[in-house]
């Protein structure tokens, strides 16, 4: 393990939560589009997208689980990665009555996309908190290694 292990770790966890607040983004950017994909030859509103996150494997995971037992899998390893960004395909699609909307089917209802801005908005503070978390851990990191420097002199 070397002493950059921390801030790969911190690193790579500030980059899993900027994709999660890109998604987040995207999702609310999308929240009237009614034509995201075709599928069947028809035109589907856009679904939600979510990210799930993994811990990255490593020599320094394996040596712990082999220290712990192997009951305590994923304990601790490089970082986390990215496992999946996933379409929300359980949520239905709002219908809204607009009979002009050129998206309308023949009773005059709008299929919308599934993305609810509250709970977006609750994901992207979530999001903006965890990434701010590591920011500090990281600055954390960057002072200890400094003060190591320091005692060298």
């Amino acid at each position: 393990m070397s002493i950059f292990h921390s801030l790969n770790t911190s690193a790579s966890a500030l980059t899993a939560q900027r994709l999660r607040m890109d998604v987040i983004s995207s999702n609310m950017a999308n929240v009237e589009t009614t034509r995201g994909k075709m599928v069947d030859g028809e035109w589907q509103p856009y679904r939600r997208k979510s990210v799930s996150f993994q811990p990255m494997e490593g020599r320094f995971s394996s040596m712990l689980q082999a220290a712990m037992g192997s009951q305590d899998r994923g304990a601790a390893g490089y970082g986390v990665t990215v496992a999946r960004i996933r379409e929300d395909r359980e949520t239905p699609f709002k219908l809204v009555y607009d009979p002009s909307h050129p998206d309308a089917n023949g009773e005059g209802y709008v299929q919308m996309p599934n993305v609810d801005p509250l709970r977006e908005m609750i994901d992207l503070m979530s999001a903006t908190r965890s990434y701010e978390a590591n920011v500090t851990v990281l600055n954390a990191n960057k002072a200890m290694l400094m003060k190591a420097l320091e005692i060298g002199k």
